[in-house]
């Protein structure tokens, strides 16, 4: 089933007038704004913790496959391991933008549409 066909099934087809909420963050029941906890825990540092930081990394690796779904999921893993490495620089905030970031691209078909 397409992407199309899967709309017109919910009734949610594109083309419609007032589909104007089709962000799959907003379907989700996802607040679209950074939350407050994210931006408070942005300024929170995280410790150098290698054992959490190697688990979510064998994670990363156990379930990336050959669809795209199980890349992206792996990447996040991978990007909140980051967090517990004094090497890397990111912030919870910074994650969950990107993360929203890319299921917004994921919504619209892709980055060229």
């Amino acid at each position: 089933m397409t992407g199309g066909e899967e709309r017109e099934e919910r009734g949610n087809d594109p083309g419609d007038e007032g589909d104007e909420s089709a962000d799959p963050l907003e379907a989700a029941g996802v607040d679209p704004v950074v939350p407050e906890s994210a931006t408070d825990a942005a300024g929170e540092a995280f410790a150098d913790d290698a054992e959490v930081r190697e688990f979510l990394r064998e994670v990363a690796d156990d379930v990336r496959g050959d669809s795209s779904e199980s890349k992206q999921l792996s990447a996040v893993l991978y990007r909140v391991s980051d967090l517990y490495d004094p090497a890397e620089s990111t912030s919870p905030e910074e994650i969950y933008l990107n993360v929203r970031h890319i299921m917004r691209i994921k919504e619209q078909g892709g980055i060229e549409r």
